[in-house]
């Protein structure tokens, strides 16, 4: 019995080493390539690094803007703030304890509107 290979099979030569030869010129292009893609690679990061830190800026730019509209001169690395009495109006009402040494007593909002109304209670009537 003999075999019979169908035309489309062919069988390999003797020596294989023709089937195995690297093309070196492509070398080059292939060089380029990589090299053009690791520098896009690297300015991509380096733009996502700026537009994080950039972010992250504006971020704290805004926390501290927010803080510093509730308590003016805030700074969060900063020390501590010191509240400091501010007169307000043209003619702050003087205080009566001032002869007295020692602890001075400082009026409260409550009463100098009680000495309010009761100087309005005692004006002329009329």
């Amino acid at each position: 019995m003999s075999v019979v290979l169908p035309p489309d099979i062919h069988p390999l030569p003797d020596s294989v080493t023709d089937y195995f030869v690297y093309p070196f010129t492509l070398e080059p292009h292939v060089i380029t390539l990589e090299s053009s893609r690791r520098s896009t690679v690297a300015a991509h990061a380096a733009r996502r690094e700026a537009y994080l830190r950039q972010r992250e800026e504006g971020k704290e730019r805004r926390k501290r803007d927010a803080l510093r509209r509730i308590a003016p001169g805030f700074e969060p690395q900063g020390s501590v703030l010191v509240p400091t009495r501010t007169t307000s109006g043209p003619n702050p009402l003087p205080n009566t304890d001032q002869d007295q040494p020692g602890h001075r007593h400082t009026r409260s909002v409550m009463e100098d509107l009680v000495d309010q109304l009761a100087a309005l209670d005692s004006g002329p009537k009329g």
